[in-house]
């Protein structure tokens, strides 16, 4: 009886790893689908608030609540979403001037504690070069407020999404991650609403965990390599230590402008990185090989530039800079915890010590992430 439930438990985890590798590559396929934070500079002169927005617009054309979801392939307007996609930039544009009126429904502006309405001064949609990628138009929008305004405050509707909002052209400007339906509070328009370093370090641990959990696939099977490869904890540390300490580094000195590395290598190099660990786990045999966390550390230097490509989009704070890099930082630590504590629990604990642990579940998850990092490197180099 004991056998038989054991050959049942090991025939129901295949068909887990095998799900599991079918969602992989259903999310490996589906990056221009990723919904991303939208980016607004906000800059007061001569009597004029103009915010120049960064945004994907097929995502609140479409009318996905951008807020909830996380892939706009999840939402109901995924064929719409699509379909805006695949327009020119010029006709994407037409379509959001002609929904500029209900789009601006959902903007709040006050300044000294008056609503004030919106207008739009132009937007600009590129064509679609990568289908892979999602794409960013740039929307410009202005209120004439008269000059002598001390204050702004900003929010949008909760169905837009995040967004970065970032204040130019003053001495310790504002720098805000708001979700979508949160308010920036009261904005000094001649500068100084700079948050404090205690509030800019803590309002930067999210947005670093978020990088990993949810948006981080290729992060999330990295550091599930390194947890594949034996349930003991001595080599998951060494791996792990070597990988934090790596990626640290590359961090800082890319945010700080020391490094920089063209995304069209170090994203197909991190996807090398994930099927190399997956690969050596199938072969090492649950041994911590010497020149392991060396590798590792290498590996962890590429990831420590893709996270800083991360805080590249929308800019770390000139007033507050080290704060929020290190909460940043902490944020994707946090991030890596997790995933490692999410696999023990729900794998580690349970079968780690069983001695068919390693062939019917270490192995072919091996495998699943093997498959998945040398397709991302195919995806990333050649389509």
């Amino acid at each position: 009886m004991i056998k038989s439930f054991l050959s049942l438990a090991k025939v129901i985890f295949a068909g887990v790893l095998s799900t599991l590798v079918s969602v992989m590559i259903v999310a490996s396929s589906a990056q221009a689908h990723e919904v991303q934070p939208a980016v607004a500079d906000l800059v007061y002169v001569d009597g004029r608030i103009e915010l120049t927005l960064e945004m994907n617009l097929e995502g609140v054309l479409a009318g996905i609540d951008l807020g909830s979801v996380l892939d706009t392939n999840e939402a109901p307007q995924a064929a719409r979403y699509d379909a805006l996609h695949a327009l020119t930039g010029a006709d994407l544009a037409g379509e959001f001037t002609a929904a500029w009126p209900s789009f601006a429904k959902g903007i709040f502006l006050s300044v000294d504690g008056t609503s004030v309405p919106l207008d739009l001064a132009a937007v600009t949609a590129p064509d679609v070069e990568n289908p892979d990628v999602p794409r960013l138009s740039t929307v410009s929008i202005f209120a004439d407020v008269g000059v002598g305004a001390n204050e702004a405050a900003f929010e949008w509707a909760p169905n837009y999404g995040t967004i970065v909002l970032r204040q130019v052209g003053v001495n310790e400007p504002y720098t805000g991650y708001l979700a979508g339906g949160e308010n920036s509070g009261p904005i000094p328009l001649g500068g100084g609403g700079a948050l404090p370093i205690w509030q800019t370090f803590v309002s930067y641990i999210p947005t670093g965990f978020a990088h990993i959990v949810p948006m981080g696939l290729d992060h999330i099977l990295f550091v599930l390599g390194l947890f594949f490869l034996s349930t003991r904890m001595k080599p998951l540390l060494w791996q792990v230590s070597a990988f934090t300490a790596a990626h640290t580094i590359t961090l800082a000195l890319a945010s700080l402008g020391y490094v920089a590395v063209p995304g069209s290598i170090v994203e197909p190099l991190i996807a090398a990185s994930i099927a190399y660990v997956a690969i050596e786990n199938i072969f090492m045999k649950g041994q911590l090989t010497p020149w392991r966390p060396f590798l590792i550390f290498g590996f962890g230097l590429l990831h420590g530039l893709g996270f800083a490509s991360v805080l590249e989009e929308f800019g770390l704070p000139q007033h507050g800079f080290v704060a929020a890099l290190i909460g940043f930082n902490i944020g994707v630590e946090l991030g890596q915890l997790f995933v490692i504590a999410v696999a023990f629990l729900a794998v580690g604990l349970w079968f780690g010590n069983k001695p068919w642990y390693r062939r019917v579940i270490a192995v072919p998850a091996s495998a699943a992430i093997a498959m998945m990092g040398i397709w991302w490197v195919i995806e990333r180099t050649i389509l």
